[in-house]
């Protein structure tokens, strides 16, 4: 009779192992994103589109260099004479003046992710 026991308990366990490793494997929210316009997730490759990740969606700009979100970063931007007092803002990421200076911040998400950012909200 213990030797069915036995035989139970392996079966059990890897049964329990295999429902574990679909459980664990499978896809997660933080993993998939959309983009404006998209009806189809598109893998994010460990990319956050949310406010809080890698980029700003809203300023369309890298997050950590987003100095109308961070508005510590606004001193250091003036001291370089980067800014643009006019749309309150550094000059480089004025999309205003010059729509042309998105086209670096786009190359960088597009390297980073293999397709184009959303649509700055703001």
């Amino acid at each position: 009779m213990k030797m069915n026991w036995m035989k139970d308990f392996h079966g059990l366990s890897l049964a329990g192992l295999a429902a574990a490793a679909v459980v664990f494997s499978g896809c997660s929210k933080s993993d998939v994103a959309t983009e404006p316009g998209d009806s189809e997730p598109v893998a994010a490759t460990n990319v956050d589109l949310s406010h809080g990740g890698w980029w700003c969606v809203e300023h369309g700009v890298p997050e950590g260099e987003c100095a109308r979100c961070d508005k510590t970063l606004v001193a250091e931007f003036k001291e370089k004479g980067d800014w643009c007092d006019e749309h309150d803002r550094p000059e480089s990421q004025c999309f205003i003046c010059s729509p042309k200076r998105a086209e670096k911040f786009v190359a960088r998400y597009e390297a980073k992710t293999g397709h184009q950012p959303p649509e700055p909200t703001e």
